[in-house]
């Protein structure tokens, strides 16, 4: 036990020194404008697609889930190595080549100086501040990972209970509150058919729709995501529909998702679970009601995901091509 207790204090110090290392404007020597880039760059790739900061936004969770916030996810796949990116709860992610873009802007600039890590927790911040969230100070200086695994992935699904997801949520050091303030990230962007099409037509084997679904949404989905031509394996043919169905603004991150999910509004059946205990219940009532108590507490959280086991100071390395490691 005592061996156990040890062990586990020193991961602790471990996480703590890494997030310490991190500072607010650690490029300000070294590369003077990487923040002015990074923010032009995805600005102009938003007026093309104002998706794009919900693309962001899930390639960075995606990221730090695995590993931590190291860009592993950005890595391609080998002739001996299958990476991140091609595990299956990865197929239908976007925002590479935004990262691409930015990496090739700020190498003309600064060869060799950003990171792949902090481009994508940079640009994912300013893709929050220009879809309607805060400009929140972000602390850069992480490292880039140099392993990407398929078999690393694992990510929970969208029809997770909440229990199970909290699990994976704490596994990384984030509780309840971040859990159910970063699931808001879900007011914004689209989502493909095939990741809650049994709450339309067999939920849980039933045969039944989703109990827990308006009965009204249930009719809108069901004529946009026919049961035959769902195909989650050929994620071009699948159709997708706007992530917050309670919503005006589907491009726009604000608080109008807890409205969904406490009217049973919610999409995916992960979040329609927020309404269901107790304290996600009270905190999607607040956020409803309050939206900038929201749009705080999300920055707070987005802060403290993208210092999920990073890399700083001589561990890892400062990746040339976001795609590739070093050599």
């Amino acid at each position: 036990m005592a061996t156990l207790f040890v062990i586990i204090l020193i991961l602790l110090v471990q996480l703590v020194n890494s997030a310490s290392s991190l500072q607010i404007h650690f490029y300000n020597n070294s590369c003077p404008r990487a923040e002015l880039i990074v923010k032009s760059v995805v600005r102009k790739h938003v007026l093309q697609d104002p998706s794009i900061p919900a693309g962001l936004l899930r390639l960075y969770f995606h990221d730090c889930l695995i590993h931590g916030c190291d860009a592993s996810i950005l890595i391609d796949s080998t002739d001996d190595n299958v990476a991140e990116k091609e595990a299956p709860p990865n197929l239908t992610l976007r925002g590479f080549e935004v990262i691409d873009d930015i990496k090739a802007s700020l190498e003309k600039q600064c060869k060799g100086v950003v990171s792949c890590a902090d481009i994508l927790a940079l640009a994912t911040r300013d893709g929050v501040s220009l879809s309607g969230g805060a400009a929140y100070a972000l602390p850069t200086g992480r490292r880039d990972g140099t392993v990407s695994t398929m078999a690393d992935v694992h990510i929970p699904s969208p029809s997770f209970s909440l229990s199970a997801a909290l699990s994976v949520f704490q596994g990384i050091g984030l509780d309840l509150v971040d859990m159910t303030t970063l699931l808001g990230a879900h007011s914004v962007g689209l989502c493909h058919c095939g990741f809650f099409i049994d709450r339309l037509y067999n939920f849980e084997g039933t045969g039944l729709p989703d109990p827990d679904m308006d009965p009204g949404l249930l009719d809108t989905l069901r004529q946009q995501c026919p049961p035959h031509v769902v195909t989650l394996n050929n994620i071009s043919k699948d159709p997708t529909v706007f992530m917050d169905q309670h919503s005006n603004t589907p491009f726009r991150l604000d608080a109008s998702f807890y409205h969904g999910v406490l009217s049973e509004k919610a999409v995916l059946q992960l979040d329609q679970g927020l309404a269901f205990t107790d304290l996600t219940s009270k905190l999607a009532t607040k956020y409803a009601n309050r939206p900038e108590v929201f749009r705080k507490q999300f920055s707070k959280s987005m802060i403290k995901l993208g210092s999920v086991n990073v890399l700083t100071g001589e561990q890892g390395e400062i990746r040339l091509n976001c795609r590739t490691v070093n050599g």
